[in-house]
């Protein structure tokens, strides 16, 4: 599977995000469609976003019982999206459900990855408010070992921990990675940044890459960029 560079399309509404869209007349960029702009809009954004030939991670980040999870993911199978994720916290048995509830009749499924500490928790926080006393990076490794035995296809990880993400769940596990920046950009809220030729190098296996080509002024041209460095 090639890596690939996935465009966050953080937008409030339908007019926004295809108006967006309308600015690629030759590539297709894939596209991640996440809480705000689902709520918003509905399955029917998906649907559409789709029919104009683009791949989607609908990135919702499921997390309740099992058999909750495993009828709402046999709900998203149906918007033929091609990734998804959920919690790595909702626990091993949830992300086996999910599976189940994903996998369609004739055995086809999209990608399932798992978010195993969200990039706004610190060690701290997850001591004091999460009463969980093991190291960050230690309980990143063991979520993702937990997705990797329920047959999930990957994580959500900083571009920093894919290589020992890899070490850890096998090259095959997929490592999809939020936090790029160009190397002469701002890197706006997040802390832990890389640019997409270290993200490349490091090995992430998709980059989820958001304001710096939204807000670019030519976001095709910050598209282009993006690939180039991470893709080749």
């Amino acid at each position: 599977m090639g890596k690939d560079v996935i465009v966050a399309c953080d937008f409030s509404s339908k007019q926004a995000v295809m108006d967006f869209l309308d600015k690629f007349t030759e590539e297709k960029p894939y596209v991640k469609i996440g809480m705000e702009l689902f709520y918003a809009e509905g399955p029917s954004i998906v649907k559409e976003i789709k029919a104009r030939g683009h791949k989607i991670f609908l990135d919702l980040k499921l997390c309740d019982i099992p058999n909750t999870v495993k009828k709402a993911m046999s709900v998203l199978s149906g918007l033929d999206v091609d990734m998804t994720n959920l919690h790595a916290s909702g626990t091993i048995e949830m992300m086996q459900a999910a599976i189940e509830g994903l996998t369609r009749e004739d055995g086809t499924r999209p990608l399932l990855i798992a978010v195993t500490q969200l990039t706004s928790t610190s060690e701290e926080r997850m001591r004091e408010q999460l009463l969980i006393d093991k190291p960050l990076d230690e309980v990143v490794m063991h979520y993702a070992s937990n997705a990797e035995k329920a047959g999930l296809d990957g994580v959500v990880c900083s571009p920093l921990e894919s290589e020992k993400v890899h070490g850890r769940c096998g090259s095959k596990f997929l490592t999809v990675t939020p936090g790029v920046r160009f190397a002469d950009g701002d890197i706006g809220d997040q802390v832990r940044v890389t640019t997409p030729a270290k993200a490349k190098e490091l090995g992430s296996d998709y980059i989820v890459v958001g304001r710096p080509i939204t807000a670019a002024e030519d976001p095709v041209a910050a598209y282009r960029r993006c690939v180039a460095e991470f893709v080749g």
